[in-house]
Formats: structure tokens, sequence, C-alpha cells
């Protein structure tokens, strides 16, 4: 007995001074959190709820508090380690909770682990479906780590029954042992399994995509024939990996240039350390002791187009914008053309889907055969790189203005399947865009020719140095040579003469190298029209004298110096002049547009050093003092904080935010950053825009479905793989172009909210919106574009022509069949940068 009393005696003691130490551990916690010390706070909370676990509900709020104090101190020290440290240590804690799985997801995010930060914020989904924060971070890093073209390619029927008639027909021939190269989701791996392949490898680099794999290949109850590896194929080692070479590498790490997912690379080191040698030629008996790749080949087809929509996004079309001259020293070229003579790696290609690019595209030469590879040929492949660049010409057969050379693809699968890219198919991929940059002239007549030089080099196809000979030189050019077959000096003299090539650049020029968006906006006139009217009205009713002091004029040569001096003047004797922000993202002119409207001070925000030389060289164009335009970032100490006053006692008259990001979605804190702006502005100034109109629309299209989300096993032949990659499905598509969207209308357009900028008051985050049904069909999806409101009287449409801001759409989980004159009821919800709409009857 008296052991037994002793034992209890000394546990009724430990327990007292487990409660002791909780008690006090908790009041210092709450202590040091009163005075800001978060690291010392969390070391407490995590003793309190390794003694004490029953307390983890009631301090939950508190600890959560700390943690993400604490960690934002270890972000700002730079104590990454430390700060995952503590996030497993909470996690382990509330293995659970959805807020630390998001907040956890968000630092791996901004640290550029996508792979893992898409887990947490997968995890914090399933956790809390409602959790609007953890949706968003979800669908936007869905988009990058599930590419959209998954979904594409899997409801390609005909892409699949070519690709599964291909395997069985090397299977049954004898090839017994399959390596899939770039398995996706593995489907190429079961249908070489379904072929009867008796041992099937499949390789994937992405952890996302590897995991969704093993969970497809388990569904289809074949994990036991099947053997996943989380590994890119160079790295794959016999027999650490797999115990002898492989007789079939099958693999489609193709993009609509062919060579930008590394095929050649992969395969020149497949056939030298995985696949067993290939079969000698004209030797006619079983293939199975040989190695083959399907696809067996490819063959790369070009022509020239002229093609509006490609033009506007990579050249500038226009000396003068809104007043403002744009100066010959600056040239504007898009990333493609930066890359012909970039040190860096850069894709040397765009891609577009033809068939639907807004305004089409004219042919202006016939299809021409660049080149052929045979990926069973090992010397072929290794002489790739190393090929010299050569040249082709193709006779132009249509006139107009040479935009682009457009690429596609035939992929000879084996001797009987082939899939075609080419843009008069009905096909999952896009082609490859090859903008023309540089030209003096570009247009070219029928009986000219458009010369190209070709070359694969850094693992892409390079298409460079488009040019166009006029058919008055008379020159004949070989198609394969390296070097052109022209007769005698005096006629090379000519020619080149003639040549207008785009290497030709003025030495002193400023190059200035802008995305294909940034062109599509210093394209539309309209937008820099809208904000230079805009502007001018603020502006004008804030400093009644502007209009005597406005520089806005078209005077040319020595009247400008008097100008100029009349500015400076103007600058010295005006002792307040108006401040102007502009804190849109990317390259804009617009402070300059205000710069001309007055005694002005217009900050720009442009980050890039090209950037602000370009916008310098323009305003000395346009005469500007130098103090009228100045880089915003250089004046803040610190760069988070950009929204701030211009000096600490003066406020700002204009206010330019981005509403709007390209892609058709609203930019996130948005309505944040225009609550900040309010505070900043003077009597009479204006946030631009003041504010924004949603519209959306009802539809029937079978695309937007089929690019959202598989389709059910019919597509993909019977497999099981729709639940798993569906996860991964994005309730809203983003740069869509309604013009040419595959769509029935189903009703008229609709306001669904109103954003608005200076009056907080008007604003609409959520609303019910009624809408009556035109047309019989079936609602798949509802389109969304805005109007934007500079003031009353200045509005953009973005869904117009001249729109460099693309439409996106919400697409319904399930399809709705509906009747003329239905009635239904739009729940519209707007969080952060998300809108979601659920549609009642």
């Amino acid at each position: 007995m008296m052991p037994n009393s002793n034992s209890k005696i000394h546990r009724g003691g430990q327990e007292a001074g487990r409660r002791e130490l909780v008690s006090r551990s908790l009041q210092s916690a709450q202590h040091c959190l009163e005075h800001q010390d978060f690291g010392t706070a969390y070391a407490h909370y995590l003793l309190v709820l390794n003694l004490a676990p029953e307390l983890k509900t009631c301090v939950k709020e508190t600890f959560q508090f700390t943690l993400f104090k604490w960690v934002e101190e270890l972000d700002s020290l730079a104590r990454i380690q430390d700060l995952f440290n503590c996030y497993e240590q909470a996690l382990e804690l509330y293995p659970d909770d959805e807020v630390i799985c998001n907040s956890m997801g968000e630092h791996l995010f901004r640290m550029g682990f996508r792979d893992e930060a898409a887990g947490y914020f997968h995890k914090a989904v399933k956790l809390n479906p409602d959790f609007a924060d953890a949706k968003e971070n979800f669908y936007r890093v869905a988009n990058w780590l599930v590419e959209r073209w998954h979904f594409i390619m899997l409801n390609d029927t005909r892409r699949n029954l070519t690709y599964l008639k291909a395997i069985e027909n090397a299977v049954h021939s004898g090839c017994k042992s399959v390596l899939d190269i770039g398995t996706g989701t593995g489907i190429l791996s079961m249908f070489a399994e379904k072929a009867g392949a008796s041992l099937v490898y499949a390789c994937e680099l992405s952890k996302t995509m590897y995991e969704l794999a093993r969970d497809v290949v388990a569904a289809n109850n074949m994990e036991r024939k099947i053997k996943l590896l989380h590994l890119k194929s160079l790295d794959i080692e016999i027999p650490k990996h797999i115990p002898e070479r492989v007789s079939l590498v099958v693999t489609e790490t193709v993009d609509a240039g062919l060579f930008g997912e590394g095929i050649v690379e992969s395969l020149i080191h497949a056939w030298e350390h995985l696949l067993l040698q290939p079969k000698p030629k004209n030797q006619d008996f079983s293939t199975g002791d040989y190695g083959r790749v399907i696809p067996a080949s490819a063959t790369i087809f070009g022509m020239a187009v002229e093609c509006k929509e490609i033009r506007r996004h990579h050249r500038v079309g226009m000396q003068e914008i809104a007043g403002v001259h744009l100066s010959n020293s600056v040239q504007f070229f898009s990333p493609t053309y930066a890359s012909a003579g970039s040190e860096e790696t850069v894709e040397p290609y765009t891609t577009e889907k033809l068939s639907r690019v807004p305004g089409g595209y004219v042919p202006l030469t016939e299809p021409c055969q660049v080149m052929t590879v045979d990926f069973n040929n090992l010397q072929e492949l290794k002489s790739l790189a190393a090929r010299k660049p050569w040249k082709l010409s193709l006779p132009v057969t249509e006139g107009g203005i040479l935009d682009a050379v457009v690429v596609w693809f035939v992929l000879q699968l084996d001797d009987e399947h082939a899939l075609s890219t080419s843009p008069s198919e009905e096909t999952c991929w896009e082609q490859a865009v090859y903008p023309v940059q540089g030209l003096p002239d570009y247009s070219v007549k029928t009986g000219d020719t458009v010369l190209i030089e070709v070359c694969c080099q850094d693992c892409y196809l390079k298409i460079q140095k488009i040019s166009s000979l006029s058919s008055e030189c008379g020159m004949d050019f070989s198609d394969r040579d390296d070097t052109l077959s022209l007769g005698n000096e005096a006629e090379l003299c000519d020619a080149l003469a003639g040549l207008q090539t785009t290497s030709k650049q003025d030495g002193s020029a400023q190059v200035c190298v802008l995305e294909s968006t940034e062109i599509a906006l210093l394209n539309n006139v309209l937008y820099h029209k809208c904000f230079k009217a805009a502007m001018d009205k603020v502006l004008s009713a804030l400093n009644p004298n502007k209009d005597s002091q406005s520089m806005d004029v078209d005077g040319h040569g020595s009247g400008m110096n008097l100008q100029e001096n009349q500015n400076k003047s103007f600058l010295d004797a005006a002792p307040d002049p108006l401040y102007v922000l502009d804190v849109s993202e990317g390259f804009s002119i617009l402070p300059i547009i205000a710069g001309k409207l007055g005694p002005v001070r217009a900050y720009s925000s442009v980050e890039k050093e090209q950037h602000q030389a370009a916008l310098n060289v323009i305003s000395e164009a346009n005469h500007f003092p130098k103090e009228t335009l100045e880089f915003w970032l250089s004046h803040l100490e610190d760069e988070n904080v950009v929204l701030q006053r211009p000096k600490s006692d003066k406020l700002w008259s204009i206010i330019i935010l981005d509403v709007i990001e390209t892609s058709g979605l609203i930019q996130q804190e948005v309505m944040e950053k225009a609550a900040i702006s309010r505070c900043l502005l003077h009597s009479g100034g204006k946030i631009f825009p003041q504010y924004v109109l949603v519209y959306g629309m009802l539809v029937e299209s079978e695309s937007l479905l089929l690019e959202s989300a598989v389709q059910g096993t019919e597509p993909t032949l019977g497999f099981n793989i729709a639940p798993f990659i569906n996860q991964f499905k994005v309730p809203v598509r983003v740069y869509l172009d309604l013009s040419t969207l595959p769509c029935v209308p189903l009703s008229k357009p609709a306001e669904l909210l109103r954003l608005d900028l200076m009056n907080p008051l008007l604003n609409t985050s959520s609303r019910e919106v009624k809408v009556q049904i035109c047309k019989s069909g079936k609602v798949t999806a509802i389109p969304f574009w805005y109007h934007i409101y500079l003031d009353e009287d200045h509005s953009l449409n973005t869904s117009d022509e001249s729109s460099h801001w693309k439409q996106a759409a919400v697409v319904l989980d399930e399809p709705l069949q509906v009747q003329v004159g239905d009635e239904l009821m739009l729940d519209v919800q707007h969080h952060k940068s998300n809108i979601c709409i659920t549609v009642k009857r």
C-alpha cells in the first residue's frame, strides 16, 4: 500500500508543478506580446502547448497571431530556415489548421518553391473549402503547376487514340520494356501496359505531376506494373533506377516549337544510356532486341503571315501618342527579338492558336518545309546543335505586311500514325510565332522573297534574320545552301542593297525591350487619349492659369527652344507645381503625357533601368525640363511602401493605379491601395480610374469546358484520370479573346459589380443580379470584362478591339440547361482579385 500512495503523491506533485509552469509561461508569453518580443512569446507558447495540449483550442488565435508576427520578423532578418522550422512546429501542433497551412504556402511561394506551396494551399482548401484566401492562392498556383494544356490534350480523343495505336504497334512487334519520359498524368505508360508491355517505367520531374501520376496509376490498378520515378530522364542510371536498357521510349515532351521542352537532349541521353541499340537498316527480323522511339520523326513547316494582332503586340506602330513624340532615338522590341543577340536563353517565339487569333491572319507565302529530324538517329540528333545556321527563301504569293513567320510540325509516331499541329487542323496544339521586328519597311508584294535563317540552339528552333527581298532585284536563292547562290560580285552588291535585314540598326538608338502586353498598351491610342483628356480636366480645375502654361504644342525646330525656356520659367515661377504619380505596372508614358499638361511634377514608378533610360530620351525629345519627370522608386526609403506623399508638406493631384491585369483579372489589393491613395490626394485630386463596372453574360462554350477540366473517361479512352487532374481545375479562365472564343451568347451583357476607388460607399463587393435568357441552350460559362471610368466622360472597355487587356470567364462546375425567357439569379462575389459567380434558378 505504501509505495502506491507515494506514487500518487508524486504524480500529484508533478501535476501541480506542470500547472504552475504552464500558468507562468502563459503570463510570460502575454508579457512578451505586450512588449512586441514575438520570438520569446512564441517559445513560451510552444512550451505551454507541449505541456498542456488541452489548451490548444483556447490559445489557438493568440498562438497564430504570435506565430505570424514572429515569422514576419524572421523573414525580415532573412532567417529562412528558422522561419520554416517555426511553421513545421506549428503544424505538428495544429496539423489541420487551414490558416497556418495557407500562410506556410505563401512563404514558400515567395521563396520560389511553387510545388511545395501548392501542396499547402491545396491542403488548406481541402480543410476549409470556403477559405477565400487559400482558394485564390491555390487557383493562381494551380495554373502554373498543372498547365492548362494538360486538360486540352487529355480531352483530345484523336491525339490519345493515335498515340495508343502507335504504342500498341510497337509493343506487339516486340518492344516489351518501355520508358515514358515526362509522363505527366501517366497516360502513355498506361497505354503501354494495356498493350502488353511486361516492364513499364515512367519518369516525371514535377513533384505535383509525379504525385498525380502515382494516384492515377493506382486508381487504374497498374501500380504494380508501372514503376514511377520522380526524376529528370537525364538523371536515370542503370541499374540504380531501372535494371537494364529498354526497347521503347515514348515521349511527348514537345512544345509549339517542337524542341522547347528538351526532347533532343533527353533522347540523346536515352540513346546513349537507356535504350537498346537501334535496329540496323534493311533488317527485317523481330524488333524486340532493338531500341526505338515514339515519335519516330518530325517535319517542321513554316510560312510568312500578315496578322494585325501579332503586329500590335510586337511593334510600336506610331511616332506620336496623345501629343507625346516618340523619339527615333528609342527603338522598342519585344523579348523574342531581344533573344536573337542575347547571352541568356530566351524562348525565341511566342505561341498562338492561329485559328482563334483576333482579326485572323493572311498567309503571304506557301508553307515551306523548314527541316526534318529523325528521333531514331543518334548521330542526327547530336549534329543538330552543332549544325551551322542555314538560309531558306519563301516566295511571296500574296502581297501584304510581313508580321511573322509561323511554324508548326507533323509528328510521325511510326510509319502509320502521325499528328499535325498545323493551323488548318483541329488540334490541341498552338503554333510557334516568330514576330518580324527591326525592318525599315514591312510591306511585301507578290513575287518578292522572304528570307529566313534557321538554326537549333539552346534546345530551341530559332528563326532569325527574317528579311525581304524585292522581286525587282531578280535574284534566285537556293533553299538549302548555307550561302546565297548569287552569280557575280555586282549582282551580290545589288542584292544586298535591296535586302532589308533586321541587323541594320541605328547604333546610337536607345534599345528598349518591352513585354508584348506593354507594346500592345503603347499601341492602344484610345487609352492614351482618354487619360490625356481626363488628366487635363483635373489639372485645369486645380490650376486655372494652366491653359497659358500648357506644354502641349506641336512646334518644331527653333520654336521649341523658346518653349523650353518658357517651361523652365513657369516651373521656376510656379512655386507649387501639381504632383502626378503613376503606379501602374510596367512601362507607361502617362507621366510624360501629364508633364505636357502644364506645371507638373510627374513621377513614374518604372523599375528597369532600360525603361527609365527610354523615358528620359522621350522626355528630352519632348523638350521637358529635367525636373518634370522623376522616378518615384529612387525617392523611397522603403520600396514596399510605394503609396506616400510626394513631399512631407505636399499631396498628389492625380494617382494612377493599375486596376485590371492584362490577364482579365482584377489586380490584387486594389481596393486597399485606393483607400491609402484617397488619404494622399489634396482637395480636388483624383484617383484614376475613379470607378470600374464589371460586365458579364451567360454563354454556351464547349471550348471553355475542354480547356478547364477533363470531361469524363471517354476522351482518355476509358482510363480514370479526370477526378485526379480535375482537382487542379480553376473556376476562372484567363487570357481569353471573347471576339474569337467559340461560344453562343445565351443572355445580354449585364452589369455585375461596381468597384469605386474614389467613393467606397458606392462599392459592391457582392450582389445578386437577375439575368434573362434570350436563347435556349446550356450555360457553361460567364465571360466578364470591364468598363473603366477615368471620369464620367472618359471610359475604356477592356473587350474593345484595340484593348491591350484580355478577358476572363467563370466556368460552371455543372452546365445548366435553360430556355428562352428563363430568369436566373447570379450571386456575384469579389475577393482580392477573384470574382466568384454562382448561378441560381
